[in-house]
């Protein structure tokens, strides 16, 4: 019976396959040390351009608060010369209103005391007053040369009115009209008297009106 030792040979194959594993292992490592190398690399590449990208937009904000700094810095002495111009602009308003108002109100006046016309006001309302209450309505068949006014006054937009009638109905329908027009407001009839003309000797009535006037 032949025998072979083969102690050597099985230790000489142990020492290469551990060798082997201790090759591959470190390969392994070396990899996986390789992989971890790429990806902080991408990492910081991508964090930079981040903060690159964070920086461009802060640089950009910085620049836009400057302009605005810059567009702002003058901005009370805008105010104060857009205040000025809304002051000349409502004194110029005032003075043309002052100007053509009493003008506009004393032409309203006239139309009122003109027969066959009357007041400046909506047709709407008018037709509404007819239907709810008839006698606040001016009686287009009132013949004005019945009453006469003898004064006119105007202060800040109010104003007197004095005259004559020839009765009290007359007076009460120049109220109506006067309160209907769109420019007179809160029309008030003051203490009227009764008086008689030194010529034709006609029993007439005395009176005076509180009124405002819009234009």
């Amino acid at each position: 019976m032949i025998r072979v030792n083969l102690l050597p040979q099985k230790r000489e194959a142990a020492r290469r396959a551990a060798a082997d594993a201790g090759q591959t292992w470190m390969l392994v490592v070396l990899g996986v040390m390789l992989l971890e190398i790429v990806g902080l690399i991408f990492l910081q590449k991508h964090k930079e351009d981040e903060l690159k990208a964070i920086t461009a937009e802060n640089e950009n904000i910085d620049a836009h608060i400057e302009k605005i700094k810059r567009e702002i810095a003058n901005h009370n002495e805008i105010k104060a010369q857009l205040k000025e111009l809304r002051d000349r602009e409502e004194a110029i308003t005032k003075l043309q209103a002052a100007r053509t108002g009493p003008t506009s109100t004393l032409l309203e006046l006239s139309k009122v005391l003109t027969t066959g016309r009357g007041p400046t006001t909506d047709r709407d309302k008018l037709e509404q007053l007819k239907r709810d209450n008839p006698g606040a309505v001016p009686n287009p068949n009132w013949d004005s040369r019945r009453l006469w006014l003898t004064s006119y006054l105007e202060n800040d937009r109010n104003v007197r009115i004095a005259g004559q009638a020839r009765d009290g109905e007359d007076v009460s329908e120049l109220v109506r009209r006067l309160s209907l027009s769109d420019y007179f407001y809160e029309v008030r009839l003051l203490p009227a008297t009764k008086t008689t003309d030194s010529v034709t000797h006609i029993e007439l009535v005395k009176f005076e009106l509180a009124a405002k006037v819009r234009y």
